[in-house]
This record gives C-alpha cells, sequence and structure tokens, in this order.
C-alpha cells in the first residue's frame, strides 16, 4: 500500500519516512542558534582585536610622548644658563656706565661705588651653564636676614629692567652691571646707607637662555671687605619649572635654621645666667670672709688694748 501525497508531506515534516524517524536532521531552531552564535563570537573577536589595537596604540604614543619629553629636557640642558661669582683668579673687568665714570671688578669680586649721590654697582660672573645666559633685570632684596626670607625671591615685577644687553658665555666670565640714580628712590637710600655702614647688600638677577626661556634668578650677596666688595651666591630658583630644590624644602631648612638659632640662643641665656649666680655667689661668700676677718682682727686688737 502506497503512502498518500498528505502522508509524505507529514512524514518530511516530521523527518520520517515510511514510519521511520530521520536520525540526522537537525531542528531549525538548532541551526538559528549556532549562526547566532558564530555572528556573535565574530563580534567579539573584532571587538578584542580593535581593543588590543587601541591598547598598543595607546602605549605606542605614551613611549613616544616619554620620548619627547625626555629630548626636551636634554635640548634644555644643553641651552641651560647658571651665573655664579667668578674665580679669585680670573682676570679683573674695567666696566663703564652712562655718565662716563668706570668701576673694576676683580675675579670673585664686585663694585659698589657712589659718586655725587649716584650708586653704581657691578658683579663679576662666571657662567657655570651650559648655554648662554642674558640677564633681563636686577632687584635689591632689603630686609633677607631672617631665614625665612632666605627662600623666597624678589617678585618678578618689582625687577628692573636691564638697559644694556648683557650676555655671559657659556663656561666663561661675564659681568653685570646696575645703577641707581634717582634721588626719590628708598632702593638708592637703602644701599648708600648700607655702603656707608658697612652692611651686606644683596642682589637678585633675573636671566634666561638666548632665546628668552629657562628664566632663572640667582641671588648674589656683596660683602665688604677692606677696600673691595666680595660677592657670595646664596640660591638659584627656576621659574619655568620645578628645580632641584622645590621652595617647600628650602622653606624646611629656613625653619630648622630658626629653630637651632632659638636652641642655640637658649643655651647661650642658661650659661650666661649660671654665670651671673655663680659670679654673685663668689662675691657673696668673698664679703662674708671679709667680715670674719674683720671681726676677727677687731677682736684680736681689744684682746691687745686689754
Amino acid at each position: 500500500m502506497h503512502p498518500t501525497p498528505s502522508g509524505q508531506a507529514e512524514a518530511r515534516a516530521t523527518g520520517t519516512a515510511g514510519g521511520t524517524p530521520d536520525l540526522g536532521a537537525v531542528p531549525d531552531w538548532v541551526s538559528v542558534a549556532a549562526a547566532l552564535s558564530w555572528e556573535t563570537i565574530a563580534s567579539l573577536a573584532t571587538a578584542a582585536g580593535t581593543l588590543v589595537l587601541a591598547i598598543a596604540t595607546f602605549s605606542a604614543v605614551r613611549s613616544s610622548n616619554r620620548s619627547a619629553r625626555i629630548a626636551e629636557m636634554a635640548l634644555q640642558e644643553q641651552r641651560r644658563p647658571l651665573l655664579a661669582p667668578s674665580r679669585l683668579e680670573d682676570p679683573t673687568q674695567k666696566i663703564m656706565f652712562l655718565e662716563g665714570n668706570w668701576v673694576r671688578a676683580s675675579g670673585g669680586h664686585a663694585a659698589v661705588d657712589h659718586t655725587d649721590g649716584m650708586v653704581y654697582l657691578a658683579i663679576s660672573l662666571r657662567n657655570v651653564g651650559s648655554g648662554i645666559a642674558v640677564c633681563q633685570g636686577w632687584a635689591i632684596r632689603r630686609g633677607t636676614d631672617s631665614p625665612t626670607d632666605i627662600a623666597v625671591h624678589a617678585p618678578v615685577e618689582d625687577f628692573r629692567l636691564q638697559s644694556r644687553d648683557l650676555y655671559v658665555p657659556a663656561g666663561d666670565i661675564g659681568m653685570w652691571q646696575g645703577a641707581l640714580r634717582n634721588p626719590d628712590d628708598a632702593c638708592r637710600a637703602y644701599v648708600l646707607d648700607s655702603i656707608e655702614s658697612g652692611q651686606r647688600i644683596d642682589v637678585e638677577l633675573l636671566y634666561s637662555d638666548q632665546i628668552g626661556r629657562q628664566r632663572t634668578i640667582s641671588r648674589f650677596g656683596l660683602f665688604p671687605a677692606g677696600d673691595s666688595w666680595l660677592a657670595s651666591l646664596n640660591r638659584h630658583w627656576y621659574l619655568d619649572w620645578d628645580g632641584p630644590r622645590p621652595d617647600s624644602l628650602a622653606s624646611e631648612a629656613a625653619q630648622a635654621v630658626i629653630r637651632d638659632q632659638q636652641a642655640a640662643e637658649a643655651r647661650r641665656a642658661e650659661a650666661d645666667a649660671e654665670a651671673f649666680r655663680a659670679e654673685a655667689d663668689g662675691e657673696g661668700g668673698a664679703e662674708a670672709n671679709g667680715q670674719r676677718r674683720a671681726g676677727a682682727e677687731t677682736s684680736g686688737e681689744d684682746r691687745l688694748t686689754t
């Protein structure tokens, strides 16, 4: 007996033919699920590859930026100027001012002079850096005897501009000069008083490299030494980035100096008080001994009289 057409369709739908099931047939939902899974896997693989590529690109860019910063820092070090007093054996420099006055600054020294109410200052310098130093301005510091003032430079807006181009070559000597001419300038009166009383004069120089960058402030102390003035260096400040000694460390060092001074003064006061007490006790004992001797002499005289 042959199956009817409707039976053949049912057999195809149920996967059977002649009543025997077709074990190799795969349901449609399994095929759809398998197709969806492969699409998801492909998408995830693409996303993972993109992520790996992004991480590699970020690492390469970061490494490139680090290399660029290192190269920039190396270039800056090759152009960085750093001024210091010249050596004592360096030759003497003759420096002329606008009025035609000349001063002489020998190695390691400064020139401090006043004529007709005008103050002339000059310092013999040596550039210990690796780039040309271009002097931009200068300032006279007042009241830097306190350790707390040592860590702070003058505000940049208070610096007086250089009217003359002063270049100091790398590894060689040069000079700085400045004058105070205005009779109403309080700074001029302060410097005149310092000269007359033989007090230290602090000068801060603002300078840069040859292209106007890497601005630096260096503080110089001018000390009277007989008929001349010695130049010393106190500290450097880098204005465009943190220097090798941040201001926080310099402030801590200044506070440590203050504590040491206070401890030394307290110890000195204790020693003076002990010496005063010992001297008072010694004077009291000497006075008592003198009274005893005087009493003994008086009694001896009375016995001789009787």
